[in-house]
């Protein structure tokens, strides 16, 4: 089995939702998710909010974060996880996990982060983390590894032991 569709399926085990919010990715990690057959019992849905200031007006990441940080931060990260969750509702309900790409896909620097610097905020429950990454290789290369290391992110969450 391929690592998508183990994420999938432990996602389904569980009976937990998951929404994305992507910058860098550009929608690749919830095409990915969805690539898997059954995957709309567990994904929400995603936004891809490639601009700064969408961000702050579709995920709620704070205008100040942004003004001191700039996109490419682990903060950010998790604001527009914490963002995604939020706004990606099911029945009135939150999604329980969110997770969000930001980061720099080349071919020249942002907000002062070299080619490569890549957040991945996840949060869950009342939990949230941060993997950060520096890849290398061209735009693509770093994308889809960014995709890469995300679902590995979070097969890694999915299989701690539950509190």
């Amino acid at each position: 089995m391929t690592l998508v569709v183990d994420v999938v399926a432990s996602l389904r085990a569980r009976g937990l939702t998951i929404a994305v919010a992507e910058s860098l990715t550009g929608g690749l990690l919830v095409a990915e998710l969805v690539s898997v057959p059954g995957a709309s019992a567990v994904v929400a849905g995603g936004v891809v909010a490639y601009q700064t200031e969408v961000k702050h007006s579709l995920l709620g990441v704070s205008a100040s974060l942004l003004a001191q940080h700039g996109a490419v931060h682990p903060d950010v990260a998790v604001a527009m996880a914490r963002g995604v969750r939020e706004r990606l509702t099911l029945g009135h309900r939150q999604a329980d996990i969110g997770i969000a790409t930001t980061g720099v896909a080349g071919p020249e620097a942002q907000d002062g982060q070299p080619v490569g610097t890549v957040y991945v905020g996840i949060v869950w429950q009342d939990h949230s983390e941060v993997v950060p990454l520096a890849l290398e290789g061209d735009r693509t290369a770093i994308r889809s590894a960014t995709v890469d290391e995300s679902l590995a992110a979070l097969q890694r969450l999915l299989e701690r032991p539950r509190e």
